[in-house]
């Protein structure tokens, strides 16, 4: 099944990717924004084809296209082994996001784009009772998508097992209890479990989580979203594996 890809950043890194079978960007514009995607076209001798602000609004229904739609193949989630393997081949420990039943577009793709940035290996969702990777999330993630490993899997708490023999600690993020971030030793083999918007995560999954982490907060606001959220730990994690190794100096 075809899926549509919107706005400048996700239509350039999908035509990177080779994934493009059509392309339709504003007719009459040639401005600096949509230079980036002609250049990409050129370089992937993908022909644009001119199409009225119209007509790209019905393809996107109503979401903010920049000029620039695609049309590409059905999106091609990874496997979890994938995602081990990948961190194999880069040398570095695993560092993974699972994500316990997220359910808003804009807080996936924000996650999205954040793992990429940070160097996670990858993502896992579950198949049901989650958001997948829909057009709003590709354009959340400006186009990360389409460079980031996102496994489905039917079974959440089963994963972290699987994760578990593959020698990754399981930190599960909470709203109260658990230790500060910095506290986390997440250097080693990881993976970050963050769960649904207001609900958390599920104590079926909770239960299979080695370690529990908080973000400590002193403001009136009660709690954060999981895509920010999801980005505080990210960075937390990006901060400690940039650090010299004791006696590398």
């Amino acid at each position: 099944m075809a899926r549509v890809v919107y706005g400048v950043h996700p239509v350039r890194e999908a035509i990177k990717t080779g994934k493009v079978q059509a392309l339709f960007v504003l007719e009459g514009d040639a401005g600096p924004a949509l230079k980036e995607v002609f250049d990409a076209a050129g370089k992937a001798n993908v022909q644009p084809v001119p199409r009225s602000k119209s007509s790209l609004d019905a393809l996107v229904h109503g979401g903010v296209h920049q000029g620039a739609v695609a049309i590409t193949g059905e999106y091609n989630y990874a496997q979890l082994d994938e995602i081990l393997a990948l961190a194999k081949r880069d040398g570095r420990p695993p560092l993974v996001l699972v994500l316990d039943s997220v359910q808003d577009p804009q807080n996936l793709g924000a996650l999205v784009r954040t793992a990429h940035v940070v160097g996670a290996h990858g993502i896992i969702i579950p198949k049901d009772r989650a958001v997948g990777v829909t057009p709003v999330v590709v354009k959340t993630s400006a186009g990360a998508t389409e460079h980031m490993k996102i496994a489905t899997v039917v079974n959440i708490a089963r994963a972290l097992e699987e994760l578990k023999a593959a020698g990754l600690w399981i930190a599960g993020a909470v709203a109260a209890g658990g230790e500060p971030p910095w506290k986390i030793d997440f250097v080693g083999p990881v993976a970050l479990v963050l769960g649904a918007e207001g609900k958390g995560i599920r104590p079926l999954v909770l239960r299979g989580c080695d370690l529990l982490v908080r973000i400590p907060m002193t403001g009136k606001v009660a709690s954060l979203n999981v895509g920010a959220a999801g980005a505080m730990l990210l960075y937390e994690a990006a901060r400690q594996r940039s650090q010299p190794k004791p006696g590398s100096a």
